[in-house]
This record gives C-alpha cells, structure tokens and sequence, in this order.
C-alpha cells in the first residue's frame, strides 16, 4: 500500500522512499485517530502528511520520554540539533546526513513551498516546554498554542489545498490546529501534571478557585472536584467553539481533502463528548473514542473520499 503511495506521489528515490515509509510507520504507531483520517486522503496526498507528522514527533518525543537521566539540558541541546540540521537541509542547502524524519519533512516542504518560519515557529514553542511550566492566561498560552498547533494546521494546507486563495483558509487551518491541541489539553490534564505542565490559563483556573495544587490533589486522590469541574466545563465549551469555527473552513479546501479532515474534525471533537461522557473524571479514564466508532467515521469518509475523487482533478 505504502509503495502505491509512494508512486502516486513521483517518489522513487530508494532512500527517498524509505524516509517516508518510516515516517508513516511513526504516524501509524502513535497517531492512530490522525492516521485514520489521513486514508480518506488521495494516495499521492498522503506521504507529504506522514512526514510532517514524523517530524513534529521527533521534537516531541525529546520533550516528552519520560527518561530520568536525560535533563533538560540535553533535551534542549538535542532540539537545538534538530532545528539546526533542518535549517542547514532546508534553507541552506546541505548535504543529506541520512536522518529518515529529516529527508522526509525537506522533500515534503520543498515540494509544497513549506516555508521554513513555519517550522521555526514550531521549534520555538517546543523549546518553551524546556522551561515554560504554566500559563498565566489565554494571551499566554495562545502565544504557545501558535507554534506548537496552528503551524501544523498552516504546514498541511499546501498538502490538502484550496479552492481559493490559501490565505482565505489560513485561520480556518490554524484554527482546527488549536482546537485539536485544546482537546488534548483536556483529556492528558494528569498525564501532563506528571511531566510538571499545565496547559490551561491559569487566570481562568482560578476564577473557580483552581490552581495547581488542586490538580495535584485531585491527581493524588485519581478524582475531579467540584471547582476543577466548573474550571474544566469552561473550557470545554470554549474548545467546542474552536471547532465550530474551524468547520467553517472545510468548504474552503479541495473537495478531495474535505472528507479527511471533516473526519479529523469529527473524531476529535467526540472526545470531548467523551470527556463529558465520564463527567470530567480525568484524573481516573481516558477519554477515548472507540474502534468501532472510528470506523464507522473513517468508513462513512471513505465513500465521500472515493467520490470527490472522481470529480476533483483540480491542480
């Protein structure tokens, strides 16, 4: 499947090719929901989408594995590493050095006219994680939200493409990119307390009399109390409208793209209804949808996909 892939996308380089084969690998691993979404994509759409997902999970498993002999320090000299090796294969022309995830994201970016700010920007809010442990309010984490979530959402535009001009589409892209983010936000409150993190504006936790000692009882004691639960109430419904605005923007891609990311769209958006499923007991379940769900969307998305194949031989 993947090789089909491949050639519907002109990769044929051997290496080349074993780039993106690991890349999808990675997406196909940890991505699942994501990985689902993108088979609704045409064939040769969906290499360009599995690089960009192995490249941000590169800088992101720096952060996030959980190993206690690897400092910050180290995490932050091997971000450092990462953003100068993709600058000097991106911008300045270097040498292949044979990093599959690398190869990948170059072939990708160059091939869309990925700029590489896109990618800075993304490796700025990474590096806020090396010190950035809270969020004193919306401004905040927003400005953290830009490059960790809507880039991505700007990165896959080219890959999906417009009916209009891109800019038209830009905030609806970034937009689903947040919302996505926001949603995880929600459901890994306790896995990220682990790692030392709060990513909800801590100005909006406290008009309900929350702060970080209270999630670390409500942590300690695996239950969500009363004040955490108006805070995370609140929050929900702000990221509901996230996604009411962005599926304002669906409309604004190539009909072949609009089944893939209406799906994304839907599957991401019920684990909020699972989170209200399980009354914002976060700190006990996760939130997560089903298999059989996911596939009755990811099948329901596939008829429309094949369909607006057919009719979409735009450029």
């Amino acid at each position: 499947m993947i090789g089909s892939e491949l050639d519907a996308a002109g990769v044929h380089d051997p290496a080349l090719r074993a780039a993106y084969r690991r890349c999808r690998t990675i997406n196909a691993e940890h991505g699942k929901t994501f990985f689902l979404a993108t088979r609704l994509l045409a064939p040769e759409q969906r290499p360009a989408v599995h690089a960009l997902y192995g490249f941000a999970r590169r800088a992101d498993d720096i952060l996030d594995d959980f190993d206690p002999s690897v400092g910050m320090q180290e995490r932050g000299e091997q971000l450092q590493r990462l953003a100068t090796q993709l600058f000097n294969r991106l911008v300045a022309g270097c040498d292949d050095d044979g990093d599959p995830a690398l190869t990948a994201v170059v072939h990708c970016a160059r091939r869309y006219d990925i700029p590489w700010e896109l990618f800075d920007d993304f490796l700025a809010s990474m590096r806020m994680d090396l010190t950035v442990t809270d969020y004193p309010s919306r401004a905040a984490l927003d400005r953290y939200m830009y490059g960790s979530a809507e880039v991505i959402g700007l990165q896959l535009l080219p890959v999906l493409g417009t009916v209009g001009p891109p800019e038209e589409a830009a905030p609806y892209a970034a937009a689903l990119g947040k919302a996505f983010q926001l949603t995880n936000f929600l459901r890994d409150i306790d896995e990220d307390l682990a790692r030392g993190r709060v990513y909800l504006p801590a100005d909006e936790l406290a008009a309900h009399g929350v702060d970080r000692d209270v999630l670390q009882w409500c942590s300690a004691n695996r239950r969500t109390d009363t004040n955490v639960r108006r805070a995370l109430v609140e929050q929900h419904a702000i990221n509901r409208r996230s996604y009411d605005y962005a599926a304002r923007g669906i409309a604004l891609l190539r009909p072949r793209s609009r089944p893939c990311v209406a799906a994304a769209l839907t599957l991401y958006s019920q684990i909020l209804d699972c989170v209200e499923a399980i009354d914002f007991e976060v700190f006990s379940h996760r939130a997560t949808v089903g298999t059989g769900r996911r596939i009755r969307v990811g099948a329901a998305g596939l008829v429309r996909a094949l369909r607006a194949r057919r009719t979409d031989h735009g450029g």
